[in-house]
């Protein structure tokens, strides 16, 4: 899957091999672990950080001082990862189906939900239905834009104004760091603030 998603953005094959065995470590001298740092930003607001790195140290550095300088605090192992759950989420261009004949399709292969976007479909599953849903789609001829396992909030939190800007800056910041793959919130930012950032 992860290789289609490359495929999908047009990454080169050489880029995606590479990425393959550094993953494996199949290249000399280099291993990569992958860990979940857990953190609190302004307002309570809770983040799970996944990151792939080859020095821990230099990592959990980084990260921690992140956290701090955008007025947030790490957490201990277990403090914030209870709030979420794992979930497959895809994302489907609409390619003029309707919401009913997707949201048909998606039920009877065993999906949770589907939300309506402007310009795709998002659908959320469980573990054990990632995979039938997926091939389900797939069987229909549907073009799957992204299908990942994600960290999903069992609740979330309201945010705007200042404390929604200051946690916004702190996400941003992790995810430009080179070691971090993803960052899930259980931030519920209003409608008003998400304009602003367009």
């Amino acid at each position: 899957q992860a290789v289609d998603n490359a495929k999908a953005i047009n990454m080169p094959a050489d880029n995606i091999e590479r990425a393959i065995k550094k993953a494996t470590g199949e290249l000399e001298g280099v291993t990569y672990h992958e860990l979940t740092y857990e953190g609190y930003a302004t307002g309570g607001i809770a983040l799970l950080v996944e990151v792939a790195t080859d020095n821990k140290n230099r990592t959990v550095a980084e990260v921690r001082h992140l956290f701090s300088k955008h007025n947030g605090s790490m957490g201990e192992s277990g403090s914030v990862a209870w709030m979420f759950e794992k979930k497959g989420i895809i994302s489907l261009s609409k390619q003029d189906k309707s919401e009913d004949e997707v949201f048909e399709i998606v039920l009877n292969a065993g999906a949770e939900d589907l939300q309506s976007e402007e310009e795709f479909f998002e659908i959320q599953t469980n573990l054990e239905s990632f995979e039938p849903v997926r091939k389900g789609l797939l069987q229909n001829n549907l073009n799957i834009e992204n299908a990942s396992l994600q960290w999903v909030a069992k609740n979330t939190l309201s945010i705007k104004g200042e404390d929604a800007e200051q946690v916004m800056k702190l996400i941003e910041a992790l995810e430009d760091c080179d070691d971090v793959q993803n960052v899930y919130t259980n931030a519920d930012f209003d409608e008003e603030f998400i304009k602003q950032q367009a």
